[in-house]
């Protein structure tokens, strides 16, 4: 069963546009005509097929890998809600990781809440690709797409005069 990286990582929103998905790894140019690469693959377990969070790497066409941090998906709470909805033990292997098989028609990182790690992406790239995030982040935010905002909500109150 197909472990539909490239979902995955739309998911996690990053703002990169000169990037693409091979297999199951993301790499992207964060700045134009820089040799710096960011790979973001996933990390196995020692369980067969099973995730346990990202690997960030910063890779040099002449050097090779240069840097590389672990992401856990139980550090970054990405799971969290789903396994204690589900009620599963922080002993159990199934506990923050998910695997490639999956429920017919659902991804099988179903429940991940990609937040914190997307975070931790932005705080990674910050310090190899300082300002990349944020030319890509106001780039995208400068469209021509309009934006309407939502009205100010009312002020409730408790019902109670003093």
């Amino acid at each position: 069963m197909p472990l539909q990286a490239a979902e995955f990582f739309a998911e996690l929103c990053l703002p990169f546009t000169d990037s693409t998905v091979v297999g199951n790894t993301y790499y992207a140019t964060p700045i134009k005509g820089a040799p710096l690469r960011l790979r973001i693959d996933f990390t196995k377990t020692i369980y067969a097929d099973t995730y346990g969070g990202l690997r960030a790497a910063l890779l040099h066409p002449d050097n090779g890998e240069t840097d590389a941090v672990a992401l856990s998906f139980v550090d970054h709470g990405t799971f969290h809600r789903r396994d204690e909805a589900l009620n599963t033990p922080r002993q159990s292997e199934k506990y923050g990781t998910f695997s490639r098989y999956h429920r017919p028609g659902k991804p099988p990182w179903e429940g991940a809440v990609t937040t914190g790690l997307r975070d931790a992406i932005e705080q990674y790239s910050n310090v190899w690709f300082p300002g990349a995030w944020k030319a890509h982040t106001a780039a995208r935010s400068a469209s021509p797409i309009s934006r309407t905002a939502l009205p100010p909500q009312p002020i409730r109150s408790s019902g109670r005069t003093p």
